[in-house]
C-alpha cells in the first residue's frame, strides 16, 4: 500500500522541519545568527491515466489524467539573511553591520570566511580578531599604548595614542557582498563559506553603494522571532501527527484485507 510509504516521507520531512526550528530556537541569542527555513518539494508522480491522448482510436481526447504523488522530500534548508536588531554593548571592539555586507575573516587554513558577528577583540600581537581568535581581514593592529579606538561608519579605524592629540589611522575595514547570500555554506562558529551557488565575493568599502555601514559599540542580534518559531513548531507537530494517522489508517485497511483473504 503506497499510503504507508507516502506518509513515511511526510513524517521524515516534518522531523527535518522540527530539527531546523530547534536549531533556530537554540541560537536565539547567538550574535549575527540567521534563522533557517526548511523548503520541501513533492516527489515523482505515478501516472495511472495520461491526459491529452485519445480515449480510443479516433475518439475524444482525455481532458485530464490521473497522477498519484509519491510523497515529499527536503529540497533545501535556506538561511534567511534579514537584518537583526542591534544592541549597544559599550565595548569599543564590538561592531555591527547596518545593511548589506559581511565581515571577512581569515580562517585557520588561511582561507577567507564571512561573518555578520562583530564581537571582536585583540590577540597578543594587537591584531583585531574574532572570539575564536581568527584574524579580521584586512588585518588591523591596534597599538599597545592606545587609549581610544574609533571606527567610523565607513570602516576607517583610528587610534588615539597616549600623549598624542591627533588620531592615528591604523586601518580600513572592508565588507563583502554576494549575488546569492542563500548560497553561502554555513560552517558553524558564526562563519560562512563562499560557494559556486553564492557567487564570488564582491569586496568594497562600508557606505559605498550596495554596502552597509559599520556601527561601533553595537552587535547585531539573531533574527530569530520566538513567536514565529513556536507557531511553526506547532504546525510541524500537527503535520507529523496527521501523517502518523495516515499510517495507522493504512495499516488498519491492510489488516481488513488480510482478514478477508483468510
Amino acid at each position: 500500500m503506497k499510503a504507508l510509504a507516502i506518509a513515511a516521507t511526510g513524517m521524515n520531512a516534518q522531523q527535518t522541519n522540527l530539527e531546523v526550528i530547534a536549531n533556530n530556537i537554540a541560537n536565539i541569542n547567538t550574535t549575527g545568527f540567521k534563522r533557517a527555513k526548511a523548503e520541501f518539494s513533492d516527489l515523482l508522480y505515478q501516472t495511472e491515466r495520461l491526459e491529452g491522448v485519445p480515449n480510443r482510436a479516433n475518439q475524444n481526447i482525455i481532458p485530464e489524467g490521473a497522477h498519484i504523488g509519491l510523497g515529499v522530500k527536503t529540497s533545501a534548508v535556506r538561511n534567511v539573511h534579514l537584518q537583526g536588531t542591534m544592541t549597544n554593548t559599550g565595548n569599543k571592539y564590538d561592531m555591527a553591520i547596518s545593511g548589506n555586507g559581511w565581515f571577512q575573516i581569515e580562517g585557520a587554513d588561511g582561507q577567507i570566511r564571512y561573518s555578520r558577528a562583530g564581537a571582536f577583540n585583540t590577540n597578543a600581537d594587537g591584531q583585531i580578531v574574532t572570539v575564536d581568535g581568527f584574524t579580521v581581514s584586512p588585518a588591523i593592529t591596534v597599538p599597545q599604548d592606545m587609549v581610544e579606538l574609533i571606527v567610523n561608519k565607513s570602516g576607517q579605524v583610528f587610534a588615539r595614542i597616549d600623549g598624542q592629540a591627533d588620531l592615528q589611522d591604523i586601518g580600513q575595514l572592508s565588507l563583502a557582498t554576494f549575488a546569492n547570500e542563500a548560497g553561502l555554506k554555513p560552517l558553524g562558529d558564526n562563519l560562512f563559506e563562499e560557494t559556486a551557488a553564492s557567487g564570488a565575493a564582491v569586496v568594497g568599502v562600508p557606505g559605498d553603494p550596495g554596502f552597509g555601514t559599520i556601527e561601533q559599540f553595537y552587535l547585531e542580534n539573531s533574527n530569530v522571532d520566538p513567536v514565529k518559531e513556536i507557531t511553526e513548531m506547532i504546525s510541524a507537530q500537527r503535520a507529523y501527527e496527521m501523517n502518523s494517522k495516515v499510517i495507522q489508517a493504512a495499516d488498519e485497511m491492510a489488516a481488513v484485507i488480510s482478514k478477508n483473504l483468510r
